[in-house]
């Protein structure tokens, strides 16, 4: 399997609603929960990838575009954006999709940069094969 392949496989994509626990006094979705699910999709879409242990050890700039109401339904999709030898990048992004209409719109964009451990949590190379 290519790199790209390996990549287009790992691609990783979870739906949510943003249901009013989830909010602040906005009724907008809170952002530290934003980045907690997108840190989520990046772990996931970092193990799909590469099979191996990872933890995150930086998020990028993370721009948030529009707020995210309440009573919507967000997908999060995340994608491996660039690869070293130990560690990678994983681009993830936040749509928003109201319920009862059609359409969606880019709310979020942030990226993630994961590294693979081993079991004395060091840096461990990347396993492409």
């Amino acid at each position: 399997m290519t790199i790209e392949e390996k990549i287009q496989q790992s691609e990783t994509r979870i739906f949510k609603a943003v249901f009013p626990n989830s909010t602040n006094h906005y009724d907008t979705l809170f952002g530290g929960t934003a980045m907690a699910l997108m840190d989520e999709v990046a772990f996931i879409t970092a193990t799909r990838f590469c099979r191996q242990k990872l933890v995150t050890v930086s998020s990028d700039k993370i721009d948030f575009k529009k707020p995210i109401p309440a009573g919507t339904i967000v997908e999060l999709i995340g994608r491996v954006s660039h690869i070293g030898n130990t560690s990678l990048k994983v681009q993830v992004q936040i749509f928003i999709e109201q319920m009862y209409s059609e359409g969606r719109e880019k709310a979020v964009i942030g990226e993630f940069t994961l590294v693979v451990i081993d079991e004395s949590k060091n840096k461990r190379k990347i396993a492409l094969d």
